[in-house]
């Protein structure tokens, strides 16, 4: 488990005067909405008035920061509990469980997603001069950043053009790419940097990811997909494991379950026509696997997950 400590507590500290006046600000911004898009492409606000019960969720390639809140995401057998004082980067699409912690009616959890554009990421490598490490993949494709007063100060200038939708269209990508550069120079960038120089084993663990993002409905070869990132089977089987905390075909399992979870809970569908529709052949195999990922049979746990949310709401 990945926990705070005492530094966590100074830079929180250190940023509580730009986070609430921001955090202020988006809550004014989504007005009754508990999650919107602003008019910047990839960057989203959220707010939630609750403690809620973990939820799936994928992560793409982004950078997430609490404004206000704590929050517990788990990815595997790793657990990531963080607040304000640090930022959650993913390098890659990543399938996990996400529970806020802290969270209420007069102190709203708050956050913002910004989704991070790879080729602006590399533009910003090649402009500063900053090089990965070119060697194997070191890590898992996710990692906690120290959120500092430079980077609340970027993103405070960003927030700050979210009401004017024409300004931050045309300013918003300028202050992007400085977050980026803050991203890549700070102790989480080589994990970014690695994933993605073209060439790196996590550049073409990457690859593949991407490959199974998009398509984890069809039957998966591995000597296909080792093929397709340019490796050897076990050598695939390694570097996989080691950037997702998973195997391919594991991953391609959370997704699988993950976009189900989405349709039940979004669709009038039964379980049965959801598990068809992610790439199920067998409805029991899919409850039973869908009950070992999630705690509970498919529409049990769609019945309690929307009971929640209803509460959380009042």
């Amino acid at each position: 488990m990945i926990e705070l400590n005492e530094a966590d507590d100074i830079r929180r500290a250190e940023t509580a005067g730009i986070r609430e006046e921001l955090a202020n600000r988006i809550e004014r911004f989504l007005k009754n909405d508990a999650e919107r898009m602003t008019s910047l492409p990839g960057l989203s606000v959220a707010t939630v008035l609750r403690p809620t019960v973990p939820s799936s969720y994928v992560y793409e390639p982004s950078i997430s920061l609490i404004l206000r809140g704590r929050k517990r995401l788990h990815l595997g057998k790793t657990t990531y509990i963080y607040n304000e004082s640090r930022f959650l980067l993913t390098a890659v699409n990543l399938p996990t469980v996400t529970e806020v912690l802290d969270a209420t009616p007069e102190a709203p959890y708050v956050s913002l997603l910004m989704r991070l554009d790879l080729q602006t990421a590399r533009q910003v490598m090649a402009d500063v001069g900053t090089t990965g490490s070119g060697g194997a993949a070191t890590g898992i494709g996710m990692a906690l950043g120290p959120a500092t007063v430079e980077l609340f100060d970027a993103v405070g200038r960003l927030i700050k053009l979210i009401d004017n939708p024409q300004d931050l269209l045309h300013v918003g990508p300028l202050i992007q790419r400085e977050i980026i550069y803050r991203i890549l120079v700070s102790s989480a960038g080589l994990r970014f940097r690695d994933t993605i120089i073209a060439g790196t084993q996590s550049q073409r663990i990457a690859k593949a990811i991407a490959w199974l993002r998009d398509h984890y409905m069809q039957p998966l070869r591995i000597e296909d997909l080792a093929t397709l990132a340019g490796m050897g089977v076990s050598t695939l089987h390694h570097h996989f494991r080691v950037m997702t905390a998973m195997s391919p075909l594991q991953y391609q399992k959370h997704l699988r379950l993950h976009e189900a979870r989405r349709i039940l809970l979004t669709e009038a569908v039964d379980a049965t026509t959801a598990a068809v529709r992610v790439g199920y052949e067998s409805a029991t195999q899919f409850n039973r696997e869908y009950k070992r990922s999630f705690g509970a049979p498919p529409m049990r746990d769609i019945q309690s997950s929307l009971a929640a949310g209803s509460r959380a709401t009042e």
